[in-house]
């Protein structure tokens, strides 16, 4: 009997590993691994996975790790365009509504490796409600990847290099437009992400939960303000 594993630190993938578990409970084991100490090359070894997927991981993947198991990364654009950091927000920022899940075999490059096959998503909605969307696409492209037994093809087309953004982007003072506010703060707005705030001399105000009213042109939004 085969056994995959799902590699994800993120909780929202919690429900991801239950589907497939069920989907497979008499041909194939499932093992979720959400701690970078649990996934080591001496304990893979002795699993002996037959393909590893990864909706989402923070963390650098060992190359012994990769040039042995096969590994699958889910990025969230449409491959080469934007390899690299925080996929998400630098389409957002860039006025995309709509992009591609790739899945791509993990190599020494960054977001540089074969292709399985490409899903359609939507860029409506928080973060949150985007990484939240994507389980269903990305639990197809998994069930679809081992059924077909889909062999990977190389990148093409032009490259596209997205940086990793830092907290201080997202500083919203000096934007000028509505929208844009609006894009920042539904683009940051998740767990684990710095929020999108503006400074003033002794305090720093973040804001999350923002609903966009275009017909009277304004944003209602959730407000937490520190104490510098």
């Amino acid at each position: 009997m085969n056994l995959y594993i799902l590699l994800s630190e993120k909780k929202w993938h919690k429900s991801l590993f239950v589907k497939l578990q069920k989907k497979y409970q008499d041909r194939a084991e499932w093992l979720l691994i959400n701690n970078p100490g649990e996934f080591t090359l001496e304990k893979l070894d002795k699993l002996n996975p037959d393909k590893i997927f990864i909706p989402h991981w923070s963390y650098i993947i060992d190359r012994q790790i990769y040039e042995k198991y096969k590994c699958i990364v889910f990025h969230m654009t449409d491959l080469p365009y934007g390899r690299g950091g925080s996929p998400l927000q630098n389409l957002i920022i860039r006025g995309l509504k709509r992009t591609k899940i790739t899945a791509i075999k993990v190599n020494q490059g960054i977001d540089s490796g074969d292709i399985y096959l490409k899903k359609n998503l939507s860029l409506d909605g928080t973060a949150r409600e985007i990484f939240e969307r994507a389980v269903p696409v990305i639990q197809k492209m998994i069930i679809q990847i081992i059924e077909e037994k889909i062999i990977p093809q190389p990148q093409t087309g032009e490259v596209v290099l997205f940086n990793r953004r830092k907290p201080e982007e997202g500083n919203i003072n000096d934007l000028k437009e509505l929208e844009k506010i609006y894009d920042y703060i539904r683009m940051l707005d998740c767990e684990g992400y710095p929020k999108a705030f503006i400074e003033t001399e002794n305090f720093k105000i973040d804001f999350s939960k923002a609903q966009f009213n275009q017909e009277q042109n304004y944003i209602d939004a959730h407000v937490r303000i520190y104490k510098k």
